[in-house]
């Protein structure tokens, strides 16, 4: 097609004209030639006169211009662009990179993981689609190296983008972010635009930015966006452009992006850092300091990258020396700043950009005991309504500071955040405010975490009460034992609280309401805690029988859940004494038998065996349902000693007598209870016959009792009948299902720290070996 206007040098008449001429439509001639309508009426009306040249390429190739005619339109183009200081335009697509203010900041030499998010860029780039031009959005908490991931990414990447590669500063974390005005002016002024041709409207300069991005192959690194009105604007329409976003801020609510939320270090990954910044020969004669410094340094990259910058800077100084420098928790923030760079620095940028709230939630968050925290924990920490502590929760996981568990609604602080925070309360809140919320927090937790407990109670039948909320209390075992695991360190820490400031008989009443849940978690160590402060509580409460069910709670957990049968033999004398001075016939049998349990464990049998006989025969004269139960354990236990010292026929008499007990029942005690004594029986019955070589008839048994523990959600029962069961499996030659059943105790046994994990190893590896 050719053209009937004049060489005027008036690009906007001569592409209207030549528009006209060809009979088409702007949006049509828009939609052919890849730009915007908006930036298409620009140019006609002469708000836009100097368009790159393959803006004016894709205008002449949809109106089907001949050759002399598409030179004369580029002729008119070319005289409303920026002329360099020798006259010509500046051409970036076809001639030399357009020189701007824009360029990527210098990559890392060290540089270190990260390359899933890289692999994912890569496979964005491979799959770029013109239509939807991709945007990764890099998010994540601070000191996690998000602009230094992009500027390596871009500097990785710039091969595929031969039409530049821009960075800018969006400066979202200052008192004043750069407005999406200013940017776009920046941006065009980039891609060769004169000032004097840039719109002054915003949606203007964001339409000439499109259609000008959407005829090249540009790699935009748009870095510290402060949300997403900012962003928006500055996002291509389409064309085969990327755009890398960094921010403190996850974005939400920006549409069809791709997410890239950039984690911790691994441990190795951490280690490597440091050697690459520190060198292999120093890392190489600590590496155990390096290790720690790792650790101490939370694996987040940022103040990795202090800590190595430190070390270089002073080659004589010991990685060990300064790993015992942050060892010192008081001082590790102060520790890890090296010239501008500074991790509290960069934790107070996101923390000033808070409301007031959100600020006093992150400080309260930093007062809560274990590693992550509810948000009812939250709410009683901040005093506010729980509805207002969630909301306020998600800000701050939007914005970095917490992270979300992936399953349930608990939120992390990372370790060095969590100083910082704790830094803040120290700084910003009364000291009586900030006791007054732990006290009333501790109260609250104590109370819910008592009623909670009591759903274990085999003696109690009804709902229990007393919690502080009873519109949220758990309902039924399954939620209260859900509740106590996921609470266990923040009701730990209120239990110790309340013994610091002398409420003795909510500490009495907790370690008592624990007593059954216990049995079910008896690989727990912190039971200890618990009833060596139900025993204090008692004592200064002047109760001496609750003070001797408190010690034999003790003598219990020191022989089960600690393995110190010194400590388990001193508390079940101490409980002996204290019930024989009561004259409590229930907690004198107790003691005896959790006596001899320690004993067993020290290898003094004989005494142990005749501390069981005595024990049994004061339950056998106790006529009560406790005593019934208190007989049948004693029995199971004595049988026990007795298989181990190598009397497994009476050990069989015993349980067989035991297991008598079970089948008669036991008036008043709830099913689930009698269950887990038959299955123990059971246990029992399986490991006698099996010490006697009967190993058909020891399998029923054992495998019934795994089956309860399984049931029951009992790992610290379940495993050593797991164990127990493959040792007969094995004898029975059945060779498969050993392997699977020590395979499968080894996995329980390792996750809870069982002693007999070891064992299982050992049992495992010698079915290999003889398979083999």
């Amino acid at each position: 097609m050719g053209g009937a206007v004049s060489d005027t040098g008036d690009f906007g008449r001569r592409l209207h004209a030549l528009r006209v001429d060809a009979g088409i439509s702007q949006e049509e001639l828009a939609h052919a030639a890849g730009v915007s309508v908006r930036a298409l009426s620009n140019l006609e009306r002469g708000r836009s006169r100097g368009p790159q040249r393959r803006t004016v390429q894709a205008l002449a190739a949809a109106l089907g211009l001949d050759a002399p005619t598409a030179t004369a339109l580029e002729r008119s183009a070319s005289l409303g662009r920026p002329r360099t200081s020798s006259g010509p335009t500046a051409e970036p697509s076809d001639g030399p990179a357009l020189r701007h203010t824009l360029t990527l900041p210098r990559d890392l030499h060290d540089f270190t993981a990260r390359g899933p998010a890289l692999a994912r860029l890569r496979a964005l780039v491979a799959h770029t689609d013109p239509a939807h031009p991709p945007v990764a959005v890099i998010c994540g908490q601070p000191g996690l190296g998000k602009t230094a991931f992009a500027v390596h990414a871009a500097h990785a990447l710039a091969p595929h983008f031969p039409d530049g590669q821009l960075h800018l500063d969006l400066r979202g974390m200052a008192a004043q972010p750069a407005p999406p005005q200013e940017a776009l002016a920046k941006l065009l002024a980039a891609l060769g635009v004169a000032e004097q041709m840039v719109p002054r409207d915003l949606e203007d300069r964001a339409g000439l930015f499109r259609s000008l991005a959407a005829t090249r192959r540009l790699l935009l690194v748009l870095d510290n966006a402060v949300d997403e009105s900012q962003l928006r604007p500055l996002l291509p329409g389409t064309g085969a452009c990327l755009t890398i976003v960094t921010s403190r801020s996850s974005l939400t609510a920006l549409e069809a992006v791709h997410r890239v939320e950039l984690s911790l270090l691994r441990r190795e990954e951490a280690v490597e850092l440091l050697t690459r910044i520190v060198g292999v020969e120093r890392v190489s004669h600590e590496a155990q300091a390096t290790r720690d410094l790792a650790d101490l340094c939370g694996r987040l990259p940022l103040a990795l990258r202090i800590a190595g910058q430190r070390l270089a800077a002073r080659p004589h100084e010991s990685l060990g020396k300064l790993a015992a420098q942050l060892d010192r928790e008081e001082r590790r923030l102060d520790t890890l700043q090296a010239g501008d760079l500074r991790v509290r620095a960069a934790f107070a940028l996101s923390y000033q950009q808070l409301d007031t709230p959100s600020r006093l939630l992150l400080r309260r968050c930093a007062l809560a005991a274990g590693q992550d925290v509810s948000p009812e924990t939250a709410a009683l920490l901040a005093g506010i309504p729980l509805r207002d502590a969630g909301l306020h929760l998600e800000e701050l996981c939007d914005r970095g500071l917490l992270q979300a568990d992936a399953t349930a609604e608990r939120y992390r602080l990372h370790d060095l955040l969590k100083l910082f925070a704790a830094e803040r309360s120290t700084a910003e809140d009364d000291p009586a405010t900030r006791d007054e919320a732990l006290d009333r927090t501790a109260r609250w937790m104590l109370d819910r975490a008592t009623t909670a407990a009591l759903h274990f109670d085999a003696e109690r039948h009804s709902t229990p009460a007393g919690d502080p909320d009873p519109a949220t209390a758990p309902a039924g075992r399954d939620q209260a034992r859900a509740w106590l695991e996921a609470e266990r360190d923040q009701w730990l820490a209120a239990l110790h609280h309340a013994h610091t400031v002398g409420r003795y008989r909510q500490v009495l009443d907790a370690a008592e309401a624990m007593h059954w849940f216990s049995d079910l978690t008896q690989h727990w160590q912190q039971w200890t805690t618990v009833f060596q402060h139900g025993t204090d509580a008692a004592r200064a409460l002047g109760s001496q029988h609750e003070e001797a069910t408190q010690l034999n709670y003790l003598a219990w957990a020191q022989n089960r859940c600690a393995h110190n049968p010194y400590a388990a033999l001193e508390a079940a004398d101490a409980a002996l004494a204290v019930a024989r001075a009561c004259g409590d016939p229930l907690q004198t049998g107790w003691a005896l038998g959790y006596g001899a349990g320690a004993l067993r464990r020290l290898g003094r049998t004989d005494e142990a065996i005749a501390r069981l006989h005595s024990a049994a025969a004061c339950h056998r004269d106790n006529p009560s349902t406790s005593g019934r139960l208190a007989e049948l354990t004693t029995l199971n236990a004595l049988g026990e000693t007795l298989r181990e010292h190598g009397r497994a026929d009476q050990a069989l008499e015993h349980h067989l007598y035991g297991l008598e007990i079970c089948d008669q029942g036991i008036s008043g005690q709830a099913p689930h209870l009698l269950a887990l004594f038959h299955a123990v029986t059971l246990q029992h019955l399986g490991n006698d016959y099996a010490a006697l070589d009967r190993w058909q008839e020891a399998e029923t048994p054992l495998r019934k009792a795994w089956d309860t523990f399984e049931e029951m959600d009992m790992p610290g029962w379940s495993g050593p009948a797991q164990l127990e069961l493959g040792r007969v499996l094995r004898q029975l030659d059945r060779l498969g299902e050993a392997r699977t059943a020590l395979a499968a105790a080894l996995h329980t046994l390792t996750k809870h720290h069982h002693p007999l994990q070891s064992e299982a190893a050992a049992e495992l590896h010698a079915l290999d070996r003889a398979h083999d």
